[in-house]
């Protein structure tokens, strides 16, 4: 073996270094730490302190054993969806993608440092708003429905975070990337029960619902954490559902993937530039 090929560092090491890299970029924005760290939880306390916690009518179980999963869940969607589009779109009309292809980092190794770091945030998320539930709110971990509540955690965060390469992927820019996935998420979100349970729904309601895959990741993984069930809870079909919606998403991402910015994108992001520096 040559001496260049042992000095080489390995696939491994380069996304390993990336997910770290993404990891402190993360950490140095406050505005997405709030929004996927501290924003649910602070759904959590508000939704506890309205409505209390007693037991839901018809539920059987508190509100804060039905909102947390919830919660953990939308947590886990922001972290991949909402800030790997951005985050993405972003890097792409900064001019870092088009950079990372002409160094020897292999380029699916950048994403994948990427894609890594979003899904350790979901889980970081998720594991610090379950914390949260049990330690302040009672909520109950179930041991016989662990296994089906970390599959469905990988299988949708899996999803989302191809969703969110997708969406960064057909985004026009960085700039229109934040309403996209607002402007997706949010209304899914309330008609997927995340934030309240929506009893006897309008026909239309009910099949938006049924048809997005986060109405399917917030009621499986919610399930895993209803002491009124039996049975190891393992969702199939939502399960299965999520995968194929993965699998769809990250083949559409890869077709539509650019690595280039637009010229309007990148003659904006000069232009901001020129003009922040101006101002120092």
């Amino acid at each position: 073996m040559s001496t260049e090929a042992l000095r080489r560092p390995s696939v491994s090491s380069l996304v390993w270094r990336q997910f770290g890299y993404q990891n402190k970029v993360f950490w140095r924005t406050p505005i997405a730490a709030f929004f996927t760290i501290v924003f649910p939880l602070m759904l959590l306390v508000l939704f506890t302190a309205i409505f209390g916690n007693d037991e839901i009518e018809g539920l059987g179980i508190t509100t804060a054993q039905y909102f947390t999963p919830g919660l953990a869940v939308f947590a886990a969607v922001s972290a991949t969806y909402t800030n790997l589009a951005i985050g993405t779109a972003i890097a792409r009309d900064n001019g870092i993608l088009k950079r990372i292809r002409g160094t020897p980092i292999p380029p699916w190794a950048y994403i994948a440092g990427r894609v890594a770091s979003s899904v350790y945030l979901a889980f970081l998320a998720m594991a610090l708003m379950m914390a949260a539930g049990v330690v302040f709110y009672g909520v109950q971990i179930i041991a016989r429905t662990l296994p089906a509540a970390l599959l469905t955690f990988v299988v949708g965060v899996s999803c989302f975070a191809a969703l969110g390469m997708l969406v960064a992927a057909i985004s026009p820019n960085g700039d229109a990337t934040p309403a996209i996935t607002n402007a997706t998420l949010l209304p899914v979100a309330f008609i997927s029960n995340i934030f309240f349970p929506i009893e006897n729904p309008p026909r239309w309601m009910e099949i938006a619902g049924d048809f997005f895959p986060l109405k399917a990741f917030a009621e499986a993984f919610r399930d895993a954490f209803d002491p009124t069930l039996t049975g190891p809870q393992f969702h199939w079909p939502q399960i299965g559902y999520l995968a194929l919606w993965g699998v769809v998403a990250g083949l559409l991402a890869i077709r539509f993937f650019r690595w280039e910015p637009s010229s309007g994108s990148t003659s904006r992001h000069r232009r901001r530039d020129e003009s922040q520096l101006e101002s120092v």
